[in-house]
Parts: structure tokens; C-alpha cells; sequence
């Protein structure tokens, strides 16, 4: 089944800064639930992507490839490609992301167009809740990035006024400690989610449209006999 996405998130930094964050995957990969990243030889990727419904758990493994890289129009191209380890389902995708400045200030828009062929259980999902599932997924990811980026910031910022008041004071800056092999502070993990949950990004959006209208449902059929009641 093939089907066309659009999604859009926003990186609270400037293009330039976001072009950056955006192509270091490994770093970035976290942020995404469920991925992992395998190994990177250049512009190729190998990864994979577990997914839960339910009991029942798949592992997608394959390759994704930065095709094209165009900083001066800040585009970025990936051809991505997999199957499921322990199953007949595959999966492709063609990605562009576009990235210009965002109506905040400092912040960036990043617009993705993906034209996505899976085969295999996810297809049953439907061309209608493929759109809902990716559109979860980039909000969730996009959120997992920008606290992955305020809390790279917020380390740098102590790092920095701690690194002035040592140097005021004449002590040993930390850019010395280091020198000296004293221990570095550690770079903030992002929570990681070891697998997609597709209840949540599945089952619960369905149950949010099937309650109101089998709700809506119920009310008519309560009004419908209580008028057949009185007729008779």
C-alpha cells in the first residue's frame, strides 16, 4: 500500500543551527520512539524500528540514505528501505524535509513530504490511520528533540558561567579540569521509548472517533424506543 504524508514540528533554533541538530542521527535518533541506531558509514544509515500492538511486537530493519544534502536550500533527501526481522512485512519511503525560519523567532519549520509502501500487518492499518499514526509520531518526536536541545543548551550555559567564574576568581576553568583528566559532566540523555507503542498511536485515536458517534449512536436508539413506548 502506497500512501502520501505530510507533517510538519518546529526545532527551537535557527536553520542553520537546526540543519546541524537534524543530520546528526545518531545524536537525534533517541528522540524518535522506538528507533535505533545500528551503525553510519557516510551518508547511510542502518537502524531499526520495534513496534508494540498489543501482545504482539515487530522489529523493522533496513537502511535509510541522505540522497541529497542542499544546505543552500536547506532541503535534506532520504531513501529509506526495510522489512520486518521476523516477518514477510516490508517497508520504503522517499523523505523531503524542508527547513525555513518559523514564525517564532530563533525557531525553525521543518516541513516533511514522505511517500511511504508498506506491506505486511501495518498495511491493515489503512490509508486513514497512517496519517493520524505518523502525525503522533513527528509530534512526539519533535517534542522529545526540542527538550533534547533545551537541556544541550541549559549544560552549556553552566558550563560556560562556571568556566567565567573560575577564571575570574583565578581557579582552574573547566576547559583546564579537562586538560588535567578531571571528569567531564555528562551530556543530557533524552528518555528513551524502546519500542512504538501503536495502542497509543493506534487503538486510542480510533476509540476517540468510535465512543462519541456509538455514544450519539445510543442516545437515538433510547429516544427511538422510549417514542415507540408511548405510542403504543
Amino acid at each position: 500500500m502506497a500512501i502520501e504524508l505530510e507533517n510538519t514540528f518546529t526545532v527551537p533554533v535557527p536553520p542553520g543551527q537546526a540543519w546541524d541538530v537534524l543530520l546528526d542521527v545518531e545524536r537525534i535518533a533517541p528522540c524518535m520512539p522506538g528507533a535505533s541506531v545500528l551503525a553510519v558509514n557516510g551518508d547511510e544509515i542502518e537502524g531499526q524500528v520495534k513496534v508494540k500492538l498489543g501482545p504482539f511486537s515487530l522489529t523493522y530493519k533496513g537502511t535509510a540514505k541522505f540522497t541529497d544534502k542542499d544546505q543552500a536550500n536547506q532541503t535534506i533527501t532520504i531513501e529509506a528501505s526495510g522489512k520486518e526481522a521476523r516477518g514477510a512485512g516490508t517497508a520504503s519511503a522517499t523523505v523531503q524535509a524542508d527547513l525555513k525560519p518559523a514564525d517564532a523567532e530563533g525557531s525553525t519549520l521543518v516541513s516533511i513530504h514522505t511517500l511511504l509502501n508498506v506491506t505486511g500487518r501495518p498495511a491493515q492499518f489503512g490509508r486513514s490511520l497512517l496519517p493520524e499514526v505518523s502525525g503522533k509520531l513527528i509530534a512526539q518526536f519533535a517534542a522529545n528533540l526540542e527538550a533534547m536541545i533545551i537541556a544541550d543548551n541549559t549544560a552549556a550555559e553552566s558550563a560556560h558561567e562556571a568556566s567565567s567564574e573560575a577564571a575570574g576568581s583565578g581557579q582552574p576553568t573547566a576547559g583546564d579540569a579537562g586538560k588535567e583528566g578531571a571528569p567531564q559532566p555528562a551530556a543530557p540523555v533524552v528518555k528513551r521509548e524502546e519500542s512504538l507503542s501503536a495502542f497509543k498511536f493506534v487503538v486510542v485515536p480510533v476509540l476517540k472517533r468510535v465512543l462519541p458517534v456509538a455514544a450519539v449512536a445510543a442516545a437515538v436508539a433510547v429516544i427511538i424506543r422510549r417514542l415507540v413506548g408511548r405510542k403504543s
